[in-house]
């Protein structure tokens, strides 16, 4: 059973959950104590999962109590449940916090939350690392112009026009968006001058993906391990996420699933950015190993760290709360063959794009053929597709270098 522990100073609040949950009693334990200190003394002697905390409370607030959490038991999922925080305070909750929920909020999607959350956490094998990137100061929060962006959607008369609004008031956002779409790859039709043009152009989806990748590589420092540095790990995400983009097109897949490649390919290293910027001195001994020994990233990455970038990255977008496409294309994209999935899926383009991005860094790299699972393409059926997928990139490539 999971153990959760419930904090908020109001009893009726508390007295709420206790009846939404009464139908999940089978399948979790729950504890509920109305302050920051009752919480931190149920923990000193009872072994929890999940920590659940309203944010605005007397004495120590939920910001302060999950910092606290965070440093005491950095293996809890930590979670905000609050109604009226201020903005503040979600700012502070931001760098401590796993998920913020709303209240009121359901019990199908407390449950979803805590579930996932916890299910996720078990692709992280290692306690150590575990540990450790429950700890690290600079794991990106989530943006809040990308949860702006996720708000205004949810209304029935959202419109493309105010997607754009919404992140033209943020300049250097906007910016970023602007370098990006307007570059050869992308193939638009004609230069874009707003953000509001972006988004009729490209569609609300590949605006909420380039918010929320370009925000997080904005979190990190420059400096990096060589040849990891944040600006050489975003270009292959960039160029990977259009590929990806391409190939789920070039399958004629939903759009949906179209959206999902795009915005999993921008994502799909995170979990590199979150080690070499907290870890350099293991990730350089990471790059040591495989110059020695010719072995791969991911295995170089368990044989020093004990977990690869991918399943840091996976833990990380899990507990953010996006879709499990996107989790599962970030935790598989150099094994897809350890997923569940038996059909085309955003990890089938992921794991493509990023080979094919990767042989077009560099001459020297890994040839397609080495670096893609054939025999997992063999099972899809998609083995044969390969060579439409690289012609497209290239085509794109030299349609990029004619303008």
């Amino acid at each position: 059973m999971k153990r959760v522990l419930f904090v908020d100073d109001e009893e009726k609040i508390l007295d709420g959950l206790k009846r939404l949950l009464r139908p999940l009693r089978k399948e979790w334990h729950t504890v509920f104590v109305t302050s920051a200190g009752e919480a931190l003394e149920m923990l000193s002697h009872e072994s929890f999962d999940v920590i659940v905390s309203d944010m605005r409370m007397p004495g120590m607030d939920g910001a302060a109590l999950l910092t606290e959490v965070m440093r005491r038991f950095p293996q809890l999922v930590r979670i905000v449940l609050s109604g009226h925080s201020s903005e503040e305070a979600s700012l502070r909750s931001a760098g401590v916090a796993h998920q913020f929920l709303a209240k009121p909020c359901d019990a199908d999607t407390l449950k979803h939350t805590i579930n996932h959350a916890c299910a996720l956490r078990s692709l992280m094998s290692n306690e150590k690392l575990t540990g450790i990137l429950s700890q690290l100061k600079s794991v990106p929060s989530m943006s809040a112009l990308y949860t702006e962006i996720i708000e205004e959607l949810r209304y029935p008369d959202a419109s493309i026009t105010h997607i754009g609004e919404i992140v033209a008031k943020d300049p250097g956002m906007t910016a970023k968006i602007l370098q990006l779409v307007n570059s050869a790859f992308f193939g638009l039709p004609r230069a874009v001058s707003d953000p509001a043009q972006a988004a009729s152009l490209l569609g609300a989806e590949v605006i909420k993906a380039l918010v929320l990748s370009l925000d997080v590589f904005s979190q990190f420092e420059e400096a990096g391990v060589a040849g990891n540095e944040p600006e050489t790990i975003q270009k292959h995400c960039s160029e990977t996420a259009l590929i990806s983009k391409q190939i789920a097109s070039t399958q004629g897949a939903e759009l949906s699933v179209v959206d999902a490649s795009f915005m999993a390919g921008f994502l799909h290293d995170v979990g590199k950015l979150i080690l070499v910027q907290n870890l350099p001195d293991e990730y350089g001994r990471v790059i040591q190993h495989m110059q020695e020994t010719g072995a791969p990233l991911c295995s170089a990455e368990k044989e020093i760290l004990g977990a690869t970038h991918a399943e840091a990255g996976a833990y990380l977008l899990g507990l953010w709360g996006l879709p499990d496409t996107i989790v599962e294309a970030t935790a598989f994209h150099h094994c897809p063959h350890n997923s569940c999935g038996k059909t085309f899926a955003p990890l089938t383009a992921v794991h493509v794009a990023d080979a094919l991005a990767q042989e077009g860094e560099s001459d020297c790299g890994p040839s397609v053929q080495d670096s893609m699972d054939l025999d997992y393409l063999n099972e899809l059926g998609l083995a044969e597709q390969v060579a439409v997928w690289r012609a497209g990139y290239r085509e794109a490539c030299q349609g990029g270098v004619q303008e």
